[in-house]
């Protein structure tokens, strides 16, 4: 497993412009597969994560922009399956400050409008379904390094984010504040044209 959560943090890519009067082009990218055999039942869940991002850079330290993302996981136990679904439409600034030619930090500071789908089926029948819509804000730390030709890496260990969710099948209201340094690793690839 842990060799597989390192294929995902290098699999994530950023593509970034950190000149000012630039536009900005950035994402992530994440797959998921787990399998778990526990007294011959087995359980199966994947997942797949896609946030791109466009900004304009307005000045060599704030960049504003769009951000999307959208999600996906697909679980099965024995005849029963769920599948999840979750869309994002926000907008973010970044403030980077450069520490030498080699080195930048920056901050992502999120936020936007979200949207969940939830489906349950009982041997290939919709069982329940369940739909959602909220807001989340987050803050994301970086660690930019600069290695040729305007090629770098991207490196975060994780962030503050804080969600809610109201449910459309329930008067259930859901929010979450999560704060996981160190439980994340996200690595990426950025190029400035």
């Amino acid at each position: 497993m842990k060799k597989m959560l390192l294929i995902l943090a290098l699999a994530m890519v950023s593509f970034a412009n950190a000149q000012k009067g630039t536009v900005l082009v950035g994402g992530n990218i994440g797959f998921t597969s787990e399998k778990i055999e526990q007294q011959g039942v087995e359980t199966k869940n994947n997942s797949f994560a896609f946030s791109p991002k466009v900004g304009y850079q307005f000045t060599d330290n704030w960049t504003v922009g769009a951000e999307f993302g959208i999600a996906t996981s697909k679980g099965t136990v024995l005849n029963n399956e769920t599948k999840y679904n979750d869309l994002r439409i926000g907008a973010f600034a970044r403030y980077s400050v450069p520490l030498n030619d080699t080195f930048s930090v920056f901050a992502d500071f999120g936020a936007g409008f979200q949207n969940q789908n939830n489906k349950s089926y009982i041997n290939d029948s919709l069982a329940t379904e369940s739909k959602a819509d909220g807001f989340y804000v987050g803050v994301t730390p970086a660690l930019f390094i600069n290695m040729k030709k305007g090629f770098g890496l991207n490196f975060s260990i994780g962030g503050l984010e804080y969600e809610t969710l109201s449910y459309d099948t329930s008067d259930t209201d859901y929010s979450n504040f999560n704060f996981n340094f160190g439980r994340t690793v996200n690595i990426g690839i950025s190029k400035n044209f």
